[in-house]
């Protein structure tokens, strides 16, 4: 064994010592020899070198260097070495190139003739590219009737062959994506509305109370059911009682019966930040305990959605998102990659002139710090506050901000110093273009909370503290 990073070395004695005796060509053979005595014994044939004369183990032909014949008695090696090795030597065929070389060529010996090879089976002719096509056109045809008449089939039967492989890893880390939708899956459950669809909710207490969005309780009519069915992970079954719903805010509040119900943690929604990863939960199309993931993609993004008359029912200032949501995830939470809520998922952008259309990677949640204040609001009193900043909104000028057109006497823009005509630009430390995000912002905050706004009047910047409150009933 070698060691260190050199190959091993060999030994260059083994390349060029004798090993058999040599033998001598023709001419070799009819050289005069000179007289010996009985006191000098004869000298002995040397070794051949390591590749022996005569034909090759592979058939080739072997060259042989041809000594040259000695001249005289004096210069004659000493006894035991022959001419070709002595230093004294008149030419050395090792040391001297133009010493001549005699090619001696011996046929190969004749071989055993080999066995013949048994003949190779045919080999089945493989199908056209043509075949091919056809057939994966056929089963993926037969998969869409199958899909459009039983659902989705997930599930293929023994299909024979001997490949086979290692067992899955199960023991998942709880921090992987895996680990954590397998802790937070019993807290989703599939909500079953009136009307045969489904949308979606989670647990957010231990005594039951159930976060989902108002127009799934609602359904396909224009109230809130008193009572809806859901659905949980391990396929169990249970009714949940409407605690309330806020059309405005598009939040509802359902409560299930007994204790100790696993609920989910609520994240500060505020702290979300653009490119944050999140997972979305629920029951697309009816695929109860559907997982995706994706990334926060915008916040504050202003949505308006619509009621079943086509009228604006909620605006919000929501988490914007690339995990795939689709109708029956409307309700479902959308969370951080630890698990813990940061909104409702509850719409979708669509680029479909009319009815439903599918995820295109854009889809919005209500922001679960809104959301959390109006379900409070609701389980205390039945019904949620709307913030207000009491002005009348005129035309916004795209880009430049939001045109106040009236103030409301006695109203928290009033009571600010705000004026009929000024033009708010900055709402809260954010840039307000348009009056839609205007009104999503305000809504966003809890009554009383003093927000800081930026406008223009007659060409100068002012700012001003304003104390938010809830709209009169």
């Amino acid at each position: 064994m070698t060691s260190g990073t050199q190959p091993p070395q060999a030994d260059p004695g083994d390349q060029w010592r004798p090993q058999q005796p040599w033998q001598q060509s023709a001419p070799e053979q009819q050289a005069p020899q000179a007289p010996q005595t009985a006191a000098q014994p004869a000298p002995q044939e040397p070794a051949s070198p390591a590749h022996p004369a005569g034909p090759a183990a592979d058939g080739r032909h072997d060259v042989a260097m041809a000594a040259p014949q000695p001249q005289a008695a004096a210069q004659q090696p000493p006894a035991g070495q022959a001419a070709w090795w002595h230093p004294a030597a008149a030419s050395d065929p090792w040391r001297d190139p133009g010493s001549r070389a005699v090619i001696e060529t011996r046929p190969a010996p004749v071989a055993t003739p080999l066995e013949p090879l048994p003949e190779r089976p045919r080999r089945t002719a493989r199908a056209g590219l043509g075949l091919v096509v056809a057939v994966s056109a056929v089963t993926a045809l037969i998969a869409g009737v199958l899909g459009a008449a039983i659902g989705i089939w997930a599930t293929r039967g023994d299909i024979g062959g001997t490949i086979t492989g290692a067992d899955p890893e199960t023991q998942r880390d709880l921090t992987s994506v895996a680990g954590v939708v397998e802790q937070i899956m019993p807290s989703v459950v599939t909500v079953l509305t009136a009307d045969g669809g489904n949308g979606s909710g989670f647990i957010v207490s231990d005594d039951g109370y159930l976060l989902t969005n108002h127009h799934v309780v609602v359904g396909g009519g224009t109230e809130p059911a008193e009572q809806l069915q859901v659905l949980f992970s391990d396929g169990s079954v249970t009714t949940a009682n409407v605690i309330g719903s806020d059309p405005d805010s598009d939040v509802a509040v359902l409560q299930i019966e007994g204790g100790d119900h696993p609920a989910m943690v609520l994240a500060d929604s505020d702290k979300v930040a653009v490119g944050d990863p999140v997972l979305a939960v629920g029951a697309p199309l009816g695929l109860s305990s559907t997982v995706t993931e994706g990334i926060v993609s915008a916040i504050d993004r202003p949505v308006l959605t619509e009621n079943n008359n086509g009228e604006v029912e909620s605006v919000m200032a929501a988490i914007q998102t690339d995990a795939a949501i689709n109708p029956g995830n409307s309700g479902g939470p959308l969370t951080d990659i630890a698990g813990q809520v940061i909104g409702i998922n509850t719409a979708i952008a669509s680029t479909a002139a009319e009815g439903e259309a599918g995820n295109i990677g854009i889809g919005f949640a209500i922001p679960i710090n809104q959301a959390k204040r109006i379900a409070d609001e609701i389980i205390a009193t039945g019904s949620a506050a709307h913030t207000v900043l009491g002005a009348e909104l005129g035309e916004s000028e795209l880009g430049v901000g939001v045109t106040l057109a009236t103030i409301v006497d006695g109203s928290p823009a009033d009571d600010a110093g705000l004026e009929d005509g000024d033009l708010l630009t900055a709402f809260d430390g954010t840039r307000v273009t348009e009056n839609t995000q205007l009104i999503a912002l305000i809504r966003k905050l809890a009554p009383g909370t003093v927000v800081t706004v930026v406008y223009e009047r007659d060409g100068e910047e002012h700012s001003a503290q304003v104390t938010l409150e809830a709209a009169a009933d």
